[in-house]
């Protein structure tokens, strides 16, 4: 589905990026069908998943709603069974480009092509233009962080020093040498290379450009990077599994969705979308011809942004990462995890929201479940209350104490399980 014709004098990778949202979502939802469809005769591991689903009605977003959310932990233990990647490569292992192992471990596949990991569009959001020098500080060893951005780098047309984390006396050295535009890699090991050029008086000045990862980047950090001299310093949001999410460009406004995914944002331990705006898991269906993923769960939160970024791309919003959706605890000795409040909620419609508190001191957890209900719930009653605490206990082998809030009570965080217990 990627264009790769690249117009050098443009702000934008590609036209697709300033597209209405009605066109993009025309495209991606017609292309669906034949995704699922190739999935499933190609890859053993769909087939089995997605059985007695059929490809061609797979055309909107209540249909792939319905299917199955495929999260990290699945995708382990898939693998541990059917090595090595589950059974949900469609190209061969032997003519995949290169072999990964992240750490769990997961393996993960890069597929062919001059852009395999879709990176490109980030790089060009940051500035990076064809003729520059890239110094890759992303691990070159077993992780695909390094190669995503080596292979957009050079579809571009730069040149990459493949530096790798650490040596940072023998990193100084290289930008003394080789005076690269640009830095990508962790903002912390940016930092450190600053810092290190300072006590040596090394010459770093023609590092004027920023893309980082992998780390949260708070605004007293950037400002920091732009007070040593760092004209941009923007952030991209990827994984092994799914290559480039999003990517802030210079409006620096949220984070725009890559052109070749399909976002949901669904309720933690779930496979149920939330409204635009509330916090939720991250959903990527990824159209990768070699290793596509289908509702596939990052175990990230965020949330979607109301309109478009300023910079004129049109693409949906994220607010960036704002935690783990795995919010799995233990209580009284036993596992408590989101799928299992979501269990209890199917039960339950007349119940919109609710967040599992687990309070008290060591060895004397107590948990509480507060609910949120429907507006057409018609108000509580002991018939639901002994329902909702009959279900709890069928689920999650623990009791817990009820109460009724209304929707203000439960802050927009993605939160379904909240460990509020004192340890000291």
């Amino acid at each position: 589905m990627s264009s790769m014709m690249l117009d050098i004098g443009s702000a934008y990778f590609d036209s697709r990026e300033t597209r209405s949202a009605e066109e993009r979502e025309a495209v991606l939802f017609a292309a669906l069908p034949a995704l699922i469809a190739h999935a499933t005769s190609q890859a053993p591991g769909w087939a089995k998943r997605l059985k007695g689903f059929d490809a061609q009605a797979i055309h909107s977003r209540k249909a792939l709603a319905a299917l199955p959310v495929l999260r990290k932990s699945d995708l382990k233990d898939l693998q541990s069974i059917d090595p090595p990647f589950g059974g949900l490569n469609t190209t061969p292992v032997g003519k995949m480009s290169r072999l990964f192992m992240s750490p769990g471990p997961i393996m993960d596949p890069e597929g062919t092509g001059p852009d395999p990991w879709r990176a490109g569009r980030a790089l060009w959001a940051a500035g990076i233009r064809p003729g520059m020098i890239l110094q890759n500080c992303f691990g070159y060893h077993l992780t695909p962080g390094a190669w995503m951005v080596d292979a957009a780098a050079r579809h571009i047309g730069c040149a990459v020093i493949p530096a790798g984390v650490g040596q940072t006396e023998q990193q100084l050295e290289l930008i003394s040498s080789f005076k690269p535009d640009a830095y990508v890699g962790t903002p912390s090991f940016l930092r450190i290379l600053i810092e290190k050029a300072k006590e040596l008086g090394a010459d770093i000045s023609a590092l004027k450009q920023a893309l980082v990862a992998a780390e949260a980047l708070p605004p007293s950090l950037r400002q920091w990077f732009r007070d040593q001299g760092m004209e941009t310093v923007l952030q991209w949001y990827g994984t092994a599994d799914l290559g480039l999410i999003a990517y802030e460009s210079p409006a620096c406004e949220g984070m725009i969705l890559d052109e070749d995914l399909i976002l949901e944002i669904v309720r933690p331990g779930s496979d149920e979308p939330v409204p635009d705006g509330e916090v939720g898991e991250v959903v990527i269906t990824s159209f990768n011809p070699h290793y596509p993923m289908i509702r596939f769960g990052t175990g990230d939160l965020s949330a979607v942004m109301p309109g478009i970024s300023p910079c004129g791309r049109t693409n949906i919003r994220i607010r960036g990462w704002m935690g783990r959706a795995d919010q799995t605890t233990k209580v009284r000795g036993m596992f408590v995890h989101p799928g299992q409040v979501a269990q209890v909620l199917a039960r339950h419609p007349q119940v919109k929201r609710a967040r599992l508190v687990i309070t008290g001191e060591m060895a004397q957890d107590e948990m509480t479940l507060y609910c949120v209900l429907a507006e057409d719930a018609g108000g509580t009653s002991t018939a639901l209350e002994q329902a909702l605490t009959q279900s709890i206990r069928d689920v999650m082998k623990l009791r817990a104490e009820l109460r009724f809030v209304d929707a203000q009570a439960l802050a927009n965080d993605g939160k379904v399980i909240e460990d509020a217990r004192k340890y000291d």
